[in-house]
């Protein structure tokens, strides 16, 4: 970008920014019955529009129509039909009991809009990690610029349409293009800023937000483990995990990064993994041109990365257990699987974000709590057990954004749970109640009545009998 079109862009960030924050003081008075209708209205023009929101994505990086419904409408459907039916309960202040030193005060909190935001979107999920904060960011009555990731333009294209029909750009914006974009919306003191991406990205963000002390939500990502002791089931673990892992062409932050098996299991395990995924996906048998069910990578840079991380991990000594005819002009992995892969190697440091999978045994309990705590806090952590007491170890022991026992990747979806990381996973929770607080300021207010109040016993002068009084309350009534 040269000086003159990043002045340019610096002016109109600025001017739209002006129009949020005035259109944004207007939403303080709007009803919840308001926000309720343009949620109902955003509804239905998407259940209108499957079919080109399938297509978009499509042409960005050939997911399945299924996937698009199942994974990117689904889920924004949901969370806007959960809000709908909760907002009224949501934005409701809430009723705080006073103790017995505050007799004669009532206390409640309200819940406010932030004002305006600014949602940053990811290519894995280009349409549902953009659209669904967006939800909450509504739900919660405030102002919202998009910026949707420039890998997936169609995608991009079909948000920008969308939201010029539904809202005026007062209310929600679309700013399209690339890094200096970002970095350009990024200099403006948001209200909040809602980042889904990697971690690395995620520390600009934080570090851009600390210059204008903007509250922000960080939904990150990290190597998910998944672990299967020798009391599993393994026939329901292949599956699950199969699917966790391949859908999207790996191209999940939860989908199970690594997989620690207990040594007893570890080769029948392999087995039917390599069954489960042939079922679904073709494995080692599907070839780029018959692979309709199987999303490609999104571009020619990510599958080199992940090429190479490949490559590194078969030169540290990991065998291939399933893989096929790879296509860089297609941007084509198949279903990747390495077992006996070195702790030293370059996928076993970083997040493949691809379709690999690979797998380590281990003796000791003890094993898996350490090698889990060994790496940066994860977002998600599957247990593949039957016994409690492990389960509970590893829950107990270890740390992550979201623990799913006997399955995988089903904690995204669940309307009534909080879903976000812990640390280098991620800053905030979003859907449902917990997108709404994240979008909202939680703002007591406190009454006190007129006349004598028990605060006088606290004002100067300070007598020995209130000293003495002070000493009661601290041992008695506090």
């Amino acid at each position: 970008m040269d000086l003159v079109a990043e002045k340019m862009d610096a002016k109109l960030f600025h001017t739209l920014f002006e129009k949020q924050k005035k259109r944004s003081l207007k939403l303080r008075e709007e009803s919840v019955k308001d926000r309720k209708a343009k949620l109902k209205k955003l509804e239905a023009w998407l259940m209108g529009h499957q079919e080109d929101l399938q297509k978009a994505i499509y042409r960005d990086f050939q997911k399945p129509p299924f996937e698009v419904t199942s994974t990117e409408l689904f889920p924004v459907i949901g969370e806007i039909k959960y809000a709908i039916e909760h907002l009224d309960e949501w934005a409701a202040p809430k009723k705080i009991d006073a103790p017995l030193t505050y007799i004669g005060t009532r206390t409640e909190i309200r819940y406010e809009p932030k004002g305006v935001c600014l949602i940053i979107a990811p290519w894995n999920y280009p349409f549902n990690l953009c659209i669904g904060p967006l939800v909450s960011c509504l739900a919660a009555g405030n102002t919202a610029i998009l910026k949707p990731s420039e890998m997936t333009p169609s995608t991009s294209a079909f948000i920008k349409n969308m939201v010029s029909e539904l809202f005026t750009d007062g209310e929600v914006a679309v700013v399209e293009g690339g890094a200096d974009i970002s970095v350009g919306l990024l200099s403006l003191p948001f209200d909040h800023i809602f980042f889904t991406g990697s971690p690395a990205i995620g520390k600009v963000v934080m570090k851009a937000a600390a210059e204008n002390l903007t509250s922000v939500t960080l939904e990150l990502g990290g190597k998910s483990p998944t672990i299967i002791d020798e009391t599993a089931n393994l026939d329901d673990a292949a599956k699950r995990i199969a699917f966790g892992k391949f859908f999207n062409n790996g191209q999940t932050c939860i989908a199970p990064d690594y997989v620690l098996v207990h040594h007893t299991v570890k080769n029948k395990f392999i087995e039917l993994l390599k069954k489960q995924v042939n079922e679904q996906f073709g494995g080692g048998k599907i070839v780029e041109e018959g692979a309709s069910d199987y999303a490609r990578i999104v571009n020619g840079k990510h599958f080199q990365r992940i090429d190479q991380l490949i490559q590194d991990a078969l030169q540290s000594g990991a065998n291939l257990e399933l893989s096929g005819n790879v296509n860089l002009q297609a941007c084509f992995i198949p279903p990747t699987i390495l077992s006996d892969v070195s702790l030293q190697s370059k996928i076993m440091e970083e997040e493949i974000f691809g379709p690999v999978l690979p797998i380590l045994s281990y003796d000791k309990q003890e094993e898996v709590i350490e090698m889990i705590n060994s790496k940066p806090k994860p977002l998600g952590m599957y247990i593949f057990s039957n016994n409690k007491r492990f389960r509970e170890k590893v829950i107990t022991q270890t740390s992550a954004g979201a623990v799913c026992v006997n399955d995988c990747v089903l904690q995204f979806t669940h309307p009534h749970l909080p879903f976000g990381g812990v640390n280098n996973s991620g800053i905030g929770k979003a859907h449902g109640l917990y997108g709404f607080i994240s979008f909202s300021n939680e703002k007591p207010v406190i009454r006190q009545k007129s006349g004598w109040a028990n605060a006088y016993f606290f004002y100067p002068p300070y007598t020995n009998w209130k000293k003495k009084l002070i000493s009661v309350i601290l041992k008695w009534f506090i």
